[in-house]
């Protein structure tokens, strides 16, 4: 049922938000001269997968965590697009070919190795990465990966159609909303 969701969601997000799309679209090429955002992620069962994401910092800036980033390499428009979440709206295109789900743990990055392994320990690896999630709720990010792969496991646990929903309605909402960029 959570896949059927994932697809109709993913299709009506992406129709409807197609003009706010090519607005962000356009901007961020003027702001980077390269809108998209593609980097390599851990999905499902620990295959990778290319991320997608709207640009925030410039082209030359080091590709790691947001929790290790050079807060001097987002451009003004990204801290707009990070502190909204709508950096995050390309992802709705990795839902739509089953890498992700809406509700899921952040797909963290091949180097984040005591993230992985905790993922491991807790069997969360087991399940497609999402957009939103409890973590993202409590602002828990990937400077704790224990705490994190506890919280992931909690919500895989516990997840039902009411808290696919009501997870995306707290994250429309705000609720854990910032960014981990110091």
């Amino acid at each position: 049922m959570i896949r059927f969701l994932d697809i109709f969601l993913s299709l009506i997000g992406l129709a409807v938000l197609s003009p706010l799309l090519a607005i962000i679209f356009i901007t961020g090429l003027l702001d980077t001269g390269s809108p998209l955002f593609r980097q390599e992620r851990i999905g499902r069962n620990e295959k990778p997968f290319i991320l997608m994401k709207f640009r925030t910092m410039r082209k030359d800036a080091a590709s790691v965590a947001s929790h290790l980033a050079d807060a001097s390499c987002i451009t003004s428009f990204g801290k707009f697009l990070r502190k909204t979440k709508l950096d995050e709206l390309p992802q709705l295109w990795n839902v739509l070919k089953g890498e992700m789900s809406l509700v899921g743990p952040r797909p963290g990055l091949h180097n984040q190795i005591e993230l992985r392994d905790a993922r491991k320990l807790h069997n969360v690896s087991c399940v497609r990465p999402g957009i939103t999630g409890l973590a993202q709720i409590y602002k828990i990010d990937m400077s704790t990966p224990e705490l994190l792969a506890e919280t992931d496991a909690k919500m895989i646990k516990d997840l039902s159609i009411y808290s696919y929903f009501k997870y995306i309605l707290m994250t429309l909402l705000g609720k854990g909303r910032g960014d981990a960029v110091k």
